[in-house]
């Protein structure tokens, strides 16, 4: 079993930045990549960003390139997604997941198994 729990959710204003936590225990993610997915009120769960198990490689959705970067620190089994040049349509619950095979880097929410419950993150205008 893999439990995942965000951190770092708040409020900001348009244009600031934050920076999300995702921290594993249990099974960790030893092998895996691990994704970020984010859900707006009354919208669909969307793909943000994932990463695979050795940091080389990266996939971002188109809104939020060069703006967002994903990252981790496998020693502490913990994923990071920084948020720069935030936009009020950035408001969303955001989530960390896990790749349920290993060795791949999955933009489909399906192919993800474990998820953590979330953290909130509010961009004022």
């Amino acid at each position: 079993q893999v439990h995942l729990v965000e951190s770092g959710g708040g409020l900001v204003q348009s244009g600031g930045s934050l920076r999300l936590s995702c921290a594993a225990s249990g099974r960790t993610f030893s092998g895996y990549a691990v994704g970020w997915f984010r859900q707006a009120p009354g919208k669909e769960r969307e793909f943000v960003a994932t990463i695979s198990w050795s940091g080389d490689s990266t996939k971002y959705a188109d809104s939020v390139k060069g703006r967002f970067t994903i990252s981790r620190d496998n020693a502490k089994n913990t994923v990071y997604l920084q948020m720069n040049s935030l936009k009020p349509e950035d408001t969303a619950v955001y989530y960390c997941a896990r790749d349920r095979r290993p060795w791949g880097l999955p933009v489909d929410l399906d192919d993800y198994d474990y998820w953590g419950p979330g953290t909130q993150v509010t961009v004022s205008s």
